[in-house]
């Protein structure tokens, strides 16, 4: 059990035309996701990560965005929650990854998965991938993901030519540019206690995210502490060389002034939320808002962030980079310690 966490936020970079949006453009949610990432970093907290759909009016492209958050930040996390592998051509990710994760100074955690419903059908095979005959569209991603960890491990696989346009090293080639350790920062995002067992057994760090397949009828946050002591348990069972973390996300909102009152005083969900999800029955977890001194009764019983080290808090990112900073620093100054979290 974890007391000290590391806070993050999580954000889908929706952007729509409308009057009430304060994220109007693509360009305006990709340039806000920079300067919030900043925001993050000044108020305190740990980590900036970014939710990636295709074909969808939110953040499709991660690796430009997490360069230039590297790039203007000195300190914080910067990762992903989640890169779909099913649209990922491994050797492109591994090189795209390498990149920015020398630029922020090896502070990249991506957390890549299977993926999510999606906006249009099929459309990994739009971007060239087909699963294999008998693979499922879950067996192409972790097909995906198994060659991208090879490579980010530094695999040398390539033939050299005998007559290159550049002096090469000697022997196989690998994957350029490599960045040492980013290998024990992949995180894999699991919907299922069998797929974070799963991620245990091939060395990745557990994402959990604000829903999972229901697997028991019990509250999400049981059902997430169950799936955060499965993957403890295979993982012990594996020597990998490196202590795993684990990352759950929760809506969590301070109601500590005017603006907070009006956009999310009576919002909270008591109860957990069960739902048809990608043809099997999924249970999403209840959103936390209220007074802080509320917040902390609420949260000191939930017993997965009990048992995280990591703590990403999904922001309504169309409301604006200096209400989202507010947020942040809301719960880190006014729920955080009250709970040990600081």
């Amino acid at each position: 059990m974890s007391t000290r966490k590391n806070i993050g936020f999580l954000s889908f970079g929706h952007w729509t035309p409308h009057p009430t949006s304060e994220v109007r453009t693509a360009s305006d949610a990709l340039l806000q996701s920079i300067d919030l990432a900043v925001a993050a970093e000044e108020v305190g907290a740990d980590g900036a990560y970014f939710r990636v759909h295709h074909f969808a009016r939110q953040l499709g492209s991660p690796f430009p965005l997490l360069a230039a958050v590297g790039a203007r930040t000195s300190r914080i996390e910067i990762g992903t929650g989640v890169i779909d592998m099913r649209y990922a051509n491994p050797l492109a990710f591994a090189e795209d990854a390498g990149a920015a994760d020398l630029i922020a100074g090896g502070r990249l955690r991506l957390g890549i998965s299977r993926g999510s419903p999606e906006q249009v059908i099929d459309g990994w095979r739009h971007f060239g991938f087909v699963p294999a005959d008998g693979e499922t569209d879950a067996d192409l991603a972790r097909r995906h993901t198994e060659a991208a960890l090879r490579a980010l491990a530094g695999e040398q696989f390539a033939e050299p030519n005998p007559r290159p346009m550049f002096p090469n090293p000697p022997g196989l080639l690998r994957i350029e540019p490599y960045s040492q350790g980013l290998r024990q920062r992949i995180w894999w995002g699991a919907g299922s206690d069998a797929t974070a067992r799963w991620s245990a057994e091939q060395g990745m760090n557990l994402m959990s995210s604000t829903l999972k397949f229901d697997e028991s009828g019990e509250p999400f946050h049981v059902q997430q502490r169950k799936q955060i002591e499965a993957y403890r348990g295979e993982w012990a069972r594996h020597d990998h060389g490196f202590e795993p973390r684990v990352s759950v996300s929760r809506s969590i909102f301070p109601i500590v002034d005017d603006r907070d009152r009006r956009y999310f005083l009576g919002t909270g969900e008591r109860a957990d939320q069960f739902a048809q999800l990608d043809g099997g029955r999924a249970v999403f977890g209840r959103t936390y808002a209220d007074e802080p001194d509320a917040l902390v009764d609420q949260l000191r019983g939930d017993e997965a962030i009990a048992e995280a080290d990591t703590l990403l808090l999904t922001v309504p990112n169309q409301l604006g980079v200096d209400y989202n900073a507010h947020v942040l620093e809301s719960v880190l100054t006014d729920v955080a310690p009250a709970l040990g979290w600081r």
